[in-house]
């Protein structure tokens, strides 16, 4: 696909709804990151992706989350950390909070490679094993 028309915006909501649409196949059948509910809808952030663009598509910052939590309880944030730890162990979850503090320090900008590989890689996965 030829991306030489898309801004670099337009290119990471495009990198968006590719990345979201993968998480949700690979969270398939899995309740709410930080619920029993089934009905999961969202894909949530538990570090958000307007605070920290470098963890935006990180998977495993991102999870299968129902509308109530991700939207209403601001992520419900304490319970998504405890389903972090089941779902990746302590040791994902703690190089994910190293990652958090590095670009929260040094910054991160999204560049037009970056999303057009991150789109690439999602849009590809899709059709394989997740």
């Amino acid at each position: 696909m030829n991306y030489s028309k898309y801004t670099t915006e337009k290119l990471r909501a495009r990198a968006g709804r590719v990345f979201r649409k993968w998480i949700r196949k690979r969270d398939e059948g899995k309740p709410c990151i930080s619920c029993p509910s089934y009905n999961v809808s969202d894909a949530g952030h538990y570090y958000s992706a307007g605070h920290y663009p470098a963890l935006e598509f990180d998977e495993d910052n991102v999870h299968s989350q129902c509308r109530h939590c991700n939207s209403f309880l601001s992520g419900n944030l304490i319970e998504y950390r405890k389903g972090l730890l089941e779902r990746i162990g302590g040791d994902r979850v703690e190089l994910l909070d190293t990652k958090a503090g590095y670009y929260k320090r040094n910054g991160y900008k999204h560049d037009r490679t970056n999303l057009i590989q991150i789109i690439e890689k999602y849009k590809i996965r899709k059709y394989g094993k997740v």
